[in-house]
C-alpha cells in the first residue's frame, strides 16, 4: 500500500501561509535549499523551480503522485503554469473548475477520500505527496500516513492553518528531526495505528 504524506511548510504558530496566501515570510538558507529542498525532496519543487535550480534531472525519491487543492493550484495558474508538477502525476481537488486547464492535471470533484484510497491501493510506485491546502488536508486527515513538517522560525499570527478540520484526536509518532542553519526544523511523523 502506498502512503499519503502531507509535506508542508509552516510557521511556529501553525500557519502554512499568510492571510493573503503568500509564503514570503519563510526564510530559505543556502543549506536548507541545497541539502533538503533540492537534496532530499526535489520532487516537491515545482517543475519550473527545479529547472531554475539545475535540479530538473533529479530523480523522484519519495513521490510519483501529487494532490493539491484548488487554491494551491491557483498560484501556478496566476503565473501562467497549468502543469506545475510535470514530473509527477497531478491531481487538483476542485468543485469550481469545470474542466482541467491542462491534460496532465486531473481534477477530483467527487469523493476525495475514495480517490485517495484508490491511489494508495495501486501496486508499486512511490508515495503520494499532499501539497496542500488546509481544507484538503483536513478532509484527508484520516488517510494521512506521514507528516513532513518544515517548521520555519517565524510567527505569523494569522493566515491559513495547517489543517481545517473538525475536532478529533489523531495520533502520530515522531520519526526524525532535522535542524538547519536558518533555524528551520523538519519534523517527520508517522501515524500511530490503532
Amino acid at each position: 500500500m502506498r502512503k499519503l504524506t502531507y509535506y508542508v511548510g509552516m510557521s511556529l504558530d501553525g500557519f502554512i501561509a499568510a492571510p493573503d496566501l503568500s509564503i514570503d515570510a519563510y526564510p530559505i538558507s543556502e543549506e536548507f535549499l541545497k541539502d533538503f529542498l533540492v537534496g532530499a525532496y526535489p520532487e516537491c519543487l515545482p517543475t519550473h523551480v527545479r529547472a531554475a535550480l539545475g535540479a530538473d534531472a533529479a530523480p523522484n525519491t519519495h513521490f510519483d503522485t501529487m494532490i493539491q487543492g484548488r487554491t494551491t493550484y491557483q498560484a501556478a495558474l496566476d503565473i501562467g503554469i497549468t502543469s506545475p508538477y510535470a514530473h509527477l502525476r497531478q491531481y487538483v481537488v476542485s468543485r469550481s473548475l469545470a474542466e482541467s486547464p491542462d491534460p496532465a492535471v486531473e481534477l477530483i470533484s467527487g469523493d476525495l477520500v475514495a480517490k485517495v484510497r484508490e491511489l494508495k491501493a495501486e501496486e508499486g510506485g512511490l508515495g503520494i505527496y499532499l501539497g496542500g491546502g488546509a481544507e484538503v488536508a483536513g478532509q484527508l486527515l484520516d488517510e494521512i500516513d506521514e507528516l513532513v513538517l518544515k517548521v520555519y522560525p517565524v510567527v505569523l499570527g494569522d493566515g491559513v492553518r495547517v489543517f481545517t478540520a473538525a475536532f478529533g484526536v489523531h495520533s502520530f509518532s515522531l520519526d526524525s528531526t532535522r535542524t538547519f542553519d536558518n533555524g528551520t526544523v523538519v519534523l517527520t511523523y508517522f501515524r500511530l495505528k490503532g
